[in-house]
Formats: C-alpha cells, sequence, structure tokens
C-alpha cells in the first residue's frame, strides 16, 4: 500500500451526512443509477432526506453513501447504498450497512428491507430473500414512481432485528449494550 493510501485509510471514517456533501451523493448515485442499479436521487430529494444518510470517506474523499429510511412503526428500508467502483470489495459497503442497521435497532425498529440486484450482499449480512408483497408501504410510496414499475426485477430482502426483554430491539451484528 503507498504511503498516501495508507494516510487516507487511516482517517476513514462513518458520519451522519451534512448538507455539503449532497451534491457528491448525488453524483455518486446517479453514477449507479444512470447504470440501472438503483432510482436516481435529485438534489431536492436528497436535501429533503439527508438526515437519512451516512456517508464514508477517507481523507477529503466521499467513497461511500447508504441511507436508513424509516418506512413504518416497525419497517425501515436501506437505500441509495453506493460505493465508487475504485473503492468497492474493501468493506466499505458492508460497513454503511451495518452502521444503518445498528441505527434501526436504536430507534426500535423491528425489520428493515432493501430492493436489490445484489442479494448476496445483504444475505452476506443476515437478510433473506422475501417477496416484494409484504413491502406494500415501499411499493405503493416509492416503488410506483420507478420507470420500471411494476415489472422491477429487482429482489426484496428483509432483516428481523429479535426482540429483547426490557429492551427496543437487539443490536442487529451482536454488538452488545453497554452501561
Amino acid at each position: 500500500m503507498k504511503k498516501e493510501d495508507v494516510a487516507a485509510h487511516a482517517t476513514a471514517f462513518v458520519r451522519k451526512a451534512r448538507i455539503t456533501d449532497v451534491p457528491v451523493m448525488q453524483k455518486l448515485i446517479n453514477q449507479f443509477a444512470n447504470q440501472g442499479e438503483m432510482i436516481s436521487r435529485s438534489l431536492s430529494e436528497l436535501y429533503d432526506n439527508v438526515r437519512d444518510f451516512h456517508i464514508y470517506k477517507e481523507g477529503d474523499e466521499i467513497l461511500g453513501v447508504c441511507a436508513l429510511h424509516v418506512v413504518w412503526e416497525d419497517l425501515a428500508e436501506i437505500k441509495s447504498l453506493a460505493v465508487t467502483p475504485a473503492a468497492q470489495l474493501r468493506g466499505i459497503g458492508t460497513r454503511l450497512a451495518r452502521v444503518c442497521m445498528d441505527e434501526a435497532a436504536h430507534f426500535g425498529i423491528r425489520r428493515i428491507f432493501s430492493l436489490t440486484y445484489h442479494p448476496e450482499f445483504f444475505e452476506s449480512l443476515g437478510f433473506q430473500v422475501v417477496e416484494k408483497e409484504i413491502l406494500p408501504q415501499k411499493v405503493w410510496g416509492e416503488c410506483i414512481k420507478c420507470a420500471k414499475f411494476p415489472d422491477c426485477n429487482e429482489i426484496a430482502m428483509l432483516y428481523r432485528i429479535d426482540d429483547v426483554p426490557g429492551e427496543p430491539a437487539v443490536r442487529p451484528h451482536g454488538s452488545e449494550k453497554t452501561g
């Protein structure tokens, strides 16, 4: 690894997105949308929903983005998960998805879903394939706006967070509560 790569990796972190991140987020998301991999996002939509997003940053560069969008009282979606092509297969997508899963557990959300063309990625996080029909809030909330509706071939994936007595939810990937 080059000296500058080591320095950038040492400063890598995930954080909540900021208003100033939105233009870069849009460019990254829409790069994959233009390839038919996800829904494109307008600047207006991203500004409206900036609080849903996390970004992965190395040095001064945003390499990944992911959102947790609350859909219903017990349901949230991981969406707009995108990692720059040059930074893929380095665990960035996994790190972003796990942060969103932790956030869902924090809110007491028991089910997390994603619609994807890459089910193997979500299976590695513990998601299971389900029928889209069990997600009516998603279908009528956002999918109906998509050019591929109703003939979308994305795969619906669902993760269930187990209940723990006295706690709203367990951390999705085994973290224990301290305190």
